[in-house]
Protein backbone atom coordinates (compact mmCIF):
# COMPACT_ATOMS: atom_id res chain seq x y z
CA UNK A 1 0.00 0.00 0.00
CA UNK A 2 1.15 3.29 -0.44
CA UNK A 3 2.02 5.68 2.28
CA UNK A 4 -0.71 8.41 1.24
CA UNK A 5 -3.80 5.34 1.65
CA UNK A 6 -2.64 4.29 4.88
CA UNK A 7 -2.87 8.11 6.09
CA UNK A 8 -6.07 8.45 4.89
CA UNK A 9 -7.05 5.09 6.20
CA UNK A 10 -5.80 6.26 9.57
CA UNK A 11 -6.93 9.40 9.15
CA UNK A 12 -10.28 8.27 8.49
CA UNK A 13 -10.97 4.90 11.53
CA UNK A 14 -9.40 7.54 13.77
CA UNK A 15 -11.39 11.06 13.16
CA UNK A 16 -15.25 10.94 13.34
CA UNK A 17 -17.59 12.76 10.63
CA UNK A 18 -17.54 16.28 12.39
CA UNK A 19 -21.45 16.45 13.73
CA UNK A 20 -22.49 13.24 11.63
CA UNK A 21 -24.43 10.30 12.79
CA UNK A 22 -22.96 6.84 12.75
CA UNK A 23 -25.78 4.08 12.05
CA UNK A 24 -22.83 1.55 12.33
CA UNK A 25 -24.15 0.10 15.96
CA UNK A 26 -27.70 0.35 14.96
CA UNK A 27 -27.15 -1.94 12.55
CA UNK A 28 -25.16 -4.01 14.07
CA UNK A 29 -28.31 -4.64 16.54
CA UNK A 30 -30.85 -4.89 14.11
CA UNK A 31 -28.14 -8.05 12.72
CA UNK A 32 -27.91 -9.60 16.09
CA UNK A 33 -31.70 -9.10 16.43
CA UNK A 34 -32.63 -10.90 13.62
CA UNK A 35 -30.04 -13.97 13.91
CA UNK A 36 -31.50 -14.32 17.76
CA UNK A 37 -35.11 -14.14 16.24
CA UNK A 38 -34.42 -17.06 13.61
CA UNK A 39 -32.05 -19.33 16.17
CA UNK A 40 -33.97 -19.00 19.35
CA UNK A 41 -37.49 -17.20 19.18
CA UNK A 42 -39.21 -18.52 15.59
CA UNK A 43 -38.56 -22.30 16.03
CA UNK A 44 -39.89 -22.14 19.61
CA UNK A 45 -42.94 -20.35 18.62
CA UNK A 46 -43.54 -22.76 16.06
CA UNK A 47 -43.00 -25.77 18.33
CA UNK A 48 -45.01 -24.23 20.78
CA UNK A 49 -48.42 -23.88 18.01
CA UNK A 50 -48.11 -27.49 16.94
CA UNK A 51 -48.36 -28.83 20.64
CA UNK A 52 -50.99 -26.33 21.13
CA UNK A 53 -52.88 -27.83 17.70
CA UNK A 54 -52.23 -31.36 19.09
CA UNK A 55 -53.64 -31.03 22.72
CA UNK A 56 -56.82 -29.28 21.13
CA UNK A 57 -56.79 -32.48 18.62
CA UNK A 58 -56.62 -34.85 21.39
CA UNK A 59 -59.56 -37.91 21.25
CA UNK A 60 -60.83 -40.81 22.88
CA UNK A 61 -58.65 -44.09 22.61
CA UNK A 62 -55.97 -41.60 21.56
CA UNK A 63 -52.02 -43.28 22.92
CA UNK A 64 -50.43 -40.66 24.64
CA UNK A 65 -47.37 -40.19 26.71
CA UNK A 66 -47.60 -36.83 29.46
CA UNK A 67 -44.73 -35.00 30.07
CA UNK A 68 -43.81 -36.74 33.40
CA UNK A 69 -43.53 -40.21 31.32
CA UNK A 70 -46.74 -41.72 31.94
CA UNK A 71 -48.14 -44.17 28.85
CA UNK A 72 -51.92 -44.28 28.94
CA UNK A 73 -54.72 -44.43 26.84
CA UNK A 74 -57.17 -41.40 26.54
CA UNK A 75 -60.72 -42.93 27.57
CA UNK A 76 -62.49 -38.97 28.34
CA UNK A 77 -61.84 -35.91 27.01
CA UNK A 78 -63.21 -32.81 29.33
CA UNK A 79 -62.88 -28.85 28.55
CA UNK A 80 -59.57 -29.04 30.57
CA UNK A 81 -59.03 -32.14 31.44
CA UNK A 82 -58.65 -35.61 30.42
CA UNK A 83 -59.22 -39.10 31.68
CA UNK A 84 -55.95 -41.35 31.13
CA UNK A 85 -56.29 -45.10 31.28
CA UNK A 86 -52.83 -46.37 32.88
CA UNK A 87 -53.89 -50.07 33.70
CA UNK A 88 -57.31 -51.98 33.96
CA UNK A 89 -59.44 -50.36 36.63
CA UNK A 90 -56.74 -47.70 36.83
CA UNK A 91 -57.71 -44.02 35.90
CA UNK A 92 -56.19 -40.99 36.57
CA UNK A 93 -57.45 -37.44 35.39
CA UNK A 94 -54.76 -34.65 34.09
CA UNK A 95 -54.58 -31.64 32.49
CA UNK A 96 -54.39 -31.59 29.12
CA UNK A 97 -51.15 -29.47 29.40
CA UNK A 98 -49.57 -32.11 31.08
CA UNK A 99 -49.60 -34.08 27.57
CA UNK A 100 -46.22 -34.40 25.71
CA UNK A 101 -46.88 -36.76 22.77
CA UNK A 102 -49.81 -38.10 21.34
CA UNK A 103 -48.24 -41.74 19.75
CA UNK A 104 -50.75 -43.07 17.46
CA UNK A 105 -55.30 -43.77 18.07
CA UNK A 106 -55.97 -47.22 19.45
CA UNK A 107 -58.33 -47.71 16.13
CA UNK A 108 -55.34 -46.98 13.86
CA UNK A 109 -53.64 -50.11 16.04
CA UNK A 110 -56.19 -52.56 15.61
CA UNK A 111 -56.89 -51.80 11.51
CA UNK A 112 -52.93 -52.28 11.13
CA UNK A 113 -53.04 -55.67 13.27
CA UNK A 114 -56.30 -56.46 11.18
CA UNK A 115 -54.47 -56.10 7.59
Amino acid sequence: MSYQFQTFLADAAAAPAAGGFNPTPIVYMVCIFAIFYFLAIRPQSQRQKQLDAMIKGVKTGDRVVTSSGIHGMISNVKDTTVILKVADNVKIELDKSSIGSVLKRDDDAEAVSTS
